[in-house]
């Protein structure tokens, strides 16, 4: 096998890793709980904030029932982040010490 000429090796593709490649970049949070948001900044927004919610499972909810509350600006749903993260909280468990405590409930 011939190598290549050394002044070629810095062109050739590397490997990415996976998962850093997929990623996406990171969601700020806001900080005004009056902040609008649409679907996916709000997704990013609560992942970020330790409460993953896929954009999918948020259009889901939009039409069965049970998400966050939102208005609509014509065709598009807007989200409150105070009342979304509130929302976000109130899916949260009681604390517990270990997973037969949830059971017991």
């Amino acid at each position: 096998m011939v190598s290549p000429p050394p002044d070629t090796l810095d062109a050739l593709p590397t490997r990415h890793n996976d998962a850093e490649a997929s990623a996406p970049p990171a969601a700020a949070i806001p900080t005004d709980p009056d902040t609008l948001l649409r679907r996916r900044p709000l997704s990013d927004a609560l992942t970020a904030a330790g409460f993953p919610v896929a954009n999918a499972t948020l259009a889901t909810l939009a039409v069965r029932g049970g998400g966050p509350p939102f208005q609509r600006w014509g065709r598009i749903p807007l989200y409150t982040w105070g009342t979304s993260l509130h929302w976000a909280r109130l899916r949260l468990s009681a604390p517990m010490r270990s997973t037969s405590e949830a059971d017991a409930a």
